[in-house]
């Protein structure tokens, strides 16, 4: 099969959208099916010298909405002519803005069918990157994506909460879907694993001592994702234990408060901030981690999840149904209904080592719902219901009937 894969952020851009097209189209090659990337350039795209015949950049500037995103303006001819050449046969995007409508335009023109990935819950994104956004009301946000999103063909909902939005009668109810579950790739991820002795270096190097437990959490440092909220009960948490120390492992906008309040409260050397981490060498952080923590309630469907889980960590969020696929109560973490219940969690699973332990089996164990062979074959199936039906409808039950369809296989 021939696969466009649409994405406004690519390499070198570092994301979960992004670790998702690089995935999604590394396991479609491996089966055998030949997938391109229509995408945004960047200055660094430009300047390296290797160029891929199969990935379509489009004139690009920088966006004011995020730290290393852009904007793409495609040249709808240009995009066609890439498509034709590679016979493109179906086109799956994962953004809903200016390369979907290239997406949307191609596929009306080349008769093919456009479905997309819904990752983003802009409803609880727009106030913080919007002019004004706070005084926005959320109904003309809902307008926005609602008419952003009315003309594709078929979703792909990576988790139920992505479902159930998109069901909501503001929404587009009669636009067919099934939930196709975010994956990681486990090779690549724990291929890049540590020795012990490695990683007691790389503790070491941040100053955190064998004998104290390391509070983590990776991920943008950005307002929406709660961590301001997520500092303060760390630092209620620091107060009430010895021996503990809080990493934030990621960069964005937040960090810079956060690091002058870490400053003013004279805790520089208990809680770290380690900016921007290659996706590369994540794994290490991972490593040295004791409890993988998350307050942020605007998920989908959370990559740093799918790595904790993987990495043997127990995790304490927030309750979310973003994450009821990835914890369960009292097996492998908490989910908090309150951010002092939040706490409490955490303080319960700092003082109980063996249950730490415990709880890390059972993510491991969680980690091999979620592999990408799985995954592959699911959107696969997914892709081929839709060839079969399109141009005529297609409902929700044949597409989640391909996508069960599927014997779960580990990488």
């Amino acid at each position: 099969m021939n696969i466009a894969l649409f994405s406004d952020s690519y390499l070198p851009t570092k994301s979960g959208i992004v670790t998702v097209v690089i995935q999604l189209r590394k396991i479609l090659t491996e089966m055998g099916h030949h997938v391109v990337i229509v995408t945004v350039g960047s200055h660094e795209s430009e300047q390296n010298e290797e160029k891929d015949p199969d990935v379509l950049r489009v004139y690009s500037i920088p966006s004011p909405l995020g730290e290393n995103q852009y904007i793409g303006f495609p040249h709808k001819k240009k995009v066609i002519e890439f498509l034709k050449k590679n016979k493109i046969e179906i086109i799956h995007s994962h953004t809903e803005f200016y390369i979907a409508h290239a997406a949307k335009q191609a596929g009306k023109a080349l008769h093919i069918p456009v479905i997309a990935s819904t990752h983003t819950m802009w409803e609880d994104f727009y106030k913080f990157y919007l002019p004004m956004g706070k005084i926005i009301p959320v109904r003309l946000v809902r307008k926005i994506v609602w008419r952003v999103y009315k003309k594709f063909y078929a979703f792909i909902n990576v988790s139920e909460k992505a479902h159930d939005y998109f069901k909501e009668p503001f929404m587009l109810p009669n636009t067919p879907s099934a939930v196709i579950p975010n994956a990681i790739d486990t090779k690549a991820f724990l291929s890049r694993k540590c020795s012990d002795e490695d990683l007691e270096n790389i503790r070491k190097s941040w100053g955190i001592e064998s004998n104290e437990q390391l509070l983590l959490f990776v991920g943008r440092v950005v307002e929406e994702k709660r961590v301001e909220e997520l500092f303060n009960i760390c630092v209620k948490v620091l107060r009430q234990r010895e021996n503990v120390k809080v990493m934030f492992v990621g960069s964005g906008g937040a960090i810079y408060d956060l690091e002058k309040t870490t400053r003013k409260l004279g805790l520089e050397h208990r809680i770290i901030f380690t900016g921007f981490v290659n996706w590369e060498n994540l794994s290490r952080y991972y490593g040295i981690g004791s409890i993988f923590v998350t307050a942020s309630l605007s998920e989908m469907h959370s990559m740093t999840a799918l790595e904790a889980l993987l990495s043997h960590l127990p995790i304490v969020c927030r309750k979310d149904e973003s994450f009821f696929d990835t914890v369960y109560q009292g097996q492998n973490g908490y989910m908090a209904d309150t951010d002092e219940e939040l706490e409490n969690y955490i303080i319960e699973l700092l003082d109980d080592p063996e249950k730490q332990k415990q709880f890390g089996e059972k993510s491991y164990e969680i980690s091999k719902n979620f592999s990408m062979k799985t995954h592959g074959r699911r959107t696969l199936e997914f892709y081929k219901a839709v060839l079969k039906y399109y141009p005529q409808p297609v409902t929700d039950a044949i597409l989640q009937k391909a996508v069960d369809s599927v014997v779960m296989e580990q990488d």
